[in-house]
């Protein structure tokens, strides 16, 4: 999976120029132009890594000729102490750089070492870790990118990907029947139509309209393998609401075919990198 070059420059241009405005008054007052530095990223804390490309990629915009080493790619799994990448460069660019890219690889290996965590706790299942659409606004492929690097799945990108019936739409429609007849009207052949269901009856509606995917809105195991049953694999089912590291393995084993997690892009810890000088 490769984002294009293009979105990754805007995102890194919006950044430094929102950090750095027209002057970095500490570092071009302090720090000859011309003078050479060494430095290198290092973990510290254990996870999965995602946006070393996207980090170093602030580097190269603020000085084309730095020097670059990495050792880890996205996807990897790096420990407390592990060197990531190594530097060599203009040393007032890399300062410059420093904290844009730290915050860039430390949210998105934020993201992927969460995701992993639940990606390793359904392995076995039927069960398939995604994200959702509560991702900050600007950096959702960054963030859905992440999720995949550590061993999860996309939800929907946007609101064109498919049509989804949620609660609201539901209510403000009428029902789940009136609805999706509604859509299928209008909708083309391409277009997958998933319902959220509150109960087993919403279930079984959902069913009888023939829908693609139902998602099982804060069910309890207990229903959520009910509804199993019922489907009978005429539908992806996916888990819905209040799933965490403690209960997901149990969500999992219910036999749902997807496991949705808001928390994976919108409440994640920043994973702990730094970057550090060589002293000259």
């Amino acid at each position: 999976m490769k984002l294009p070059q293009f979105y990754i420059d805007d995102i890194i241009k919006t950044a430094i120029a929102e950090d750095i405005n027209y002057i970095d008054s500490t570092t071009d007052l302090l720090i000859p132009e011309d003078d050479v530095s060494s430095a290198y990223f290092m973990a510290k804390d254990e996870g999965t890594l995602a946006g070393i490309d996207v980090a170093l990629r602030v580097f190269k915009l603020l000085d084309e000729n730095i020097q670059i080493e990495t050792y880890f790619k996205d996807g990897d799994k790096v420990n407390k102490g592990d060197v990531i990448a190594r530097f060599r460069g203009n040393t007032a660019a890399m300062l410059k750089a420093e904290r844009t890219s730290l915050n860039l690889i430390q949210h998105m290996s934020g993201i992927a070492t969460y995701t992993a965590k639940c990606a390793a706790l359904v392995q076995g299942t039927n069960a398939s870790v995604t994200d959702t659409r509560k991702t900050l606004p600007g950096l959702r492929p960054l963030q859905k990118y992440s999720v995949v690097a550590g061993g999860g799945k996309n939800h929907r990108y946007n609101l064109s990907d498919a049509a989804m019936l949620k609660d609201n739409h539901i209510d403000a429609y009428g029902g789940i029947t009136p609805a999706v007849n509604a859509l299928r009207e209008k909708a083309g052949h391409m277009l997958k139509i998933e319902v959220e269901a509150r109960t087993l009856s919403d279930v079984q509606e959902a069913l009888d309209c023939g829908v693609d995917v139902i998602m099982l809105d804060n069910m309890t195991c207990d229903e959520m393998k009910k509804a199993v049953q019922l489907t009978n694999g005429r539908a992806k089912l996916e888990a819905s609401g209040n799933v965490t590291l403690e209960n997901i393995r149990q969500v999992a084993e219910t036999g749902v075919d997807i496991i949705s997690l808001g928390a994976l892009t919108h409440s994640v810890k920043a994973f702990d990198i730094s970057m550090k000088w060589d002293k000259k």
